[in-house]
């Protein structure tokens, strides 16, 4: 392995070090799904590109503002709803669940919160809360920023001193950050892209389903569907927990009718996963799950999204690394 190439691993590894123990995942995300998005919506012509995704940007803000309305009132409902549902079918069997109700559900969930955060307790109310989200408002808005600069300016310029020599290190190592940012981006580009399109496929048959069965709250269900469908293993967990718990409110009958469904639409994902993910990123559902802790252990939710996109560009890096060396082996 070359000079540059060792440095711009370690530069790498640093930096992603650094992003994540300054808890700057959420612009580092931002960058990556903007920039994501402005490739597909170019065709071929960059002002497209910026145009449509403002315009995609403006509707996206919209629904979020639209369905967090009809979620602040719709989940509560759930909740309330099937959870009673659900102790009734559960003593019905002979198991006895931890919670009785809502409240008691809620208690239990906060106390282990607070036994893992013990710092909850010191938070001062509201006003944190709403510096939290400005702080990470400001952070979608620099990233969105950051991901059109590089999408309209291309050409990286490093800067070269004047009369340096074609092959001096210190563009040899730029070429080399360069390139480890753009393997990083095409593992990511391939991960999510992949689950964006096993995700649209999973929530449109998941839509007939609850149309079929005349479920409540539809819009809420289908896109924390989607939304969860993005997030490997643990997001399919919470989707369908969801169904499962809204199929219990209409029957004991249509909440296993769900389970069902929901179980043969797994099956369908294991084959969607092998014919569009593919042999390059398929990696044993031990090695997700554990990548998926140790993400939200070190860097929260915004860890376990890009904890495939770190397993795939691991993946890739090491596997160019020990061609490179066979090749080294053979000369």
């Amino acid at each position: 392995m070359s000079q540059s190439n060792r440095i711009s691993y370690a530069f790498m590894v640093g930096l992603l070090l650094l992003v994540a123990s300054m808890h700057m995942m959420v612009p580092l995300i931002t960058v990556l799904f903007a920039f994501f998005a402005l490739n597909r919506l170019s065709f071929g012509r960059r002002w497209v590109g910026v145009i449509l995704f403002c315009v995609l940007l403006l509707g996206v803000s919209q629904g979020f503002w639209f369905f967090a309305k009809q979620a602040f009132v719709a989940l509560p409902k759930i909740a309330n709803e099937s959870i009673p549902r659900i102790i009734d079918y559960a003593e019905s069997l002979g198991f006895e669940l931890p919670f009785s109700d809502m409240k008691s559900l809620r208690v239990m969930v906060m106390t282990r919160v607070q036994d893992q955060f013990a710092q909850l307790n010191q938070l001062a109310g509201i006003g944190h809360y709403l510096r939290i989200a400005a702080v990470e408002t400001v952070s979608i808005l620099i990233g969105i920023v950051v991901a059109i600069s590089l999408f309209l300016t291309r050409k990286l310029d490093l800067g070269s001193y004047p009369g340096a020599s074609e092959d001096n290190l210190y563009t040899a190592i730029g070429l080399s950050i360069v390139e480890r940012f753009k393997t990083f981006y095409d593992s990511f580009a391939t991960v999510m892209g992949a689950q964006l399109v096993i995700s649209l496929i999973n929530t449109a048959l998941t839509s007939i389903f609850l149309l079929w069965n005349g479920y409540p709250h539809l819009l809420v269900v289908v896109v924390l569907t989607f939304v969860l469908g993005l997030l490997p293993i643990l997001g399919n967990l919470l989707s369908n927990a969801l169904i499962i718990g809204i199929g219990f409110t209409l029957s004991h009958q249509t909440a296993l009718f769900a389970l069902l469904f929901l179980m043969a639409i797994h099956k369908l994902e294991y084959f969607l996963n092998s014919k569009i993910i593919g042999d390059r990123i398929r990696n044993p559902m031990w090695l997700t799950l554990l990548g998926l802790v140790l993400g939200e252990r070190l860097m929260g939710i915004s860890g376990m999204i890009l904890a495939p996109v770190f397993l795939h560009y691991i993946k890739v890096e090491t596997s160019r690394l020990k061609a490179e060396q066979e090749r080294a082996g053979s000369a």
